[in-house]
């Protein structure tokens, strides 16, 4: 489907103001140079055929929900339910559900969304599988490397270039413990 710059533009805008103060973890960088990495991520590896509107205006939207006070109907009122439920599905928001299960959680409610949310996914972590803050200790290094194989694992049918990614970056980051 076509890709819509005005619609990049006013997600662009939005993320910038829900994440303004916001740094990137071990960081002095702005949070938005996160959420336009994984933007990055997204558009190489889209193929003709799927919602590059809906791919990227989630990549740019996804920690909204989970790192800011932004709501569900905000969302919904401002760029539609189907970016909505793919932001929704791509956070962790249900604090009942232990933390040693909320990965998988995640991971089944994306995918019962559109392989674009999957796609979200993939280079979410393909660009947080960047060297890690230094103060982590190597088992919460180990954790994150298992986490990431994981997902790669969960999502593998999403985006074979994505897929040859994480499992490029999951090498490497195990240099890290």
């Amino acid at each position: 489907m076509t890709f819509t710059p005005d619609r990049y533009v006013a997600a662009l805008r939005f993320a910038a103001a829900k994440h303004e103060g916001q740094r990137m973890a071990g960081s002095d960088l702005p949070y938005l140079v996160h959420v336009v990495s994984v933007a990055g991520e997204v558009i190489a590896a889209l193929e003709p055929g799927l919602d590059r509107d809906l791919a990227v205006t989630c990549a740019l939207l996804h920690d909204t929900l989970e790192d800011t006070a932004t709501t569900l109907a905000e969302l919904i009122a401002t760029f539609g339910p189907g970016v909505a439920d793919g932001v929704a599905a791509l956070s962790k928001l249900d604090a009942s559900i232990p933390k040693a299960d909320q990965m998988a959680d995640s991971l089944t409610r994306i995918r019962l969304q559109p392989r674009e949310i999957w796609i979200v996914k993939l280079a979410d972590r393909i660009t947080n599988l960047a060297p890690p803050p230094e103060k982590w200790s190597s088992d919460k290094r180990r954790a994150y490397r298992d986490e990431a194989i994981q997902i790669a694992d969960a999502l593998a049918g999403a985006s074979p270039v994505l897929d040859a990614r994480i499992r490029a970056r999951i090498a490497g980051y195990s240099a890290h413990f």
